[in-house]
């Protein structure tokens, strides 16, 4: 039996793109698409997305709980790294004095970096722990809802 592995990974990504617009997250597909996002005035969660277990098994499920709470940035939205390799770059360039990580979360105010949540903040941890940590930095930065 073989599997084409190029219709694995798109039914992969596809699920994990799904997952994370359904919970409420605009998907940033280009640079375009980031700059005028990050831009805005506010606070901005970015999810940065991945195929990875602590995306799906962590991440994801963090990222759709942590709103459930009295509050929460402006505006939330997700870059899909190692898929939508530009705009994934383009975010990235917002997060001055962070490496690269995926799965992360990323809050903005006014189109600056405010803080992160890497992914050795994630993995190996439970999503409720996870959604402790996201919203301490709400606690801290957002207004309520």
């Amino acid at each position: 039996m073989s599997m084409d592995f190029n219709f694995f990974m798109n039914d992969i990504v596809r699920q994990a793109r799904e997952e994370i617009v359904s919970a409420g997250y605009q998907e940033l597909k280009t640079p375009e698409e980031v700059e005028k996002a990050l831009e805005q005035k506010g606070t901005t969660l970015v999810m940065i997305n991945s195929v990875c277990g602590c995306a799906g098994g962590v991440a994801r499920p963090a990222a759709a709980h942590a709103l459930h709470y009295d509050k929460r940035p402006d505006q939330l939205v997700t870059v899909f790294a190692g898929q939508d390799k530009e705009a994934t770059e383009k975010a990235r360039s917002y997060f001055t004095g962070y490496p690269p990580s995926s799965p992360s979360f990323a809050l903005l105010k006014d189109g600056k970096i405010i803080t992160m949540i890497e992914r050795h903040q994630i993995e190996g941890f439970d999503p409720m722990n996870v959604v402790g940590k996201l919203q301490k930095e709400f606690d801290q930065y957002c207004e309520e809802v």
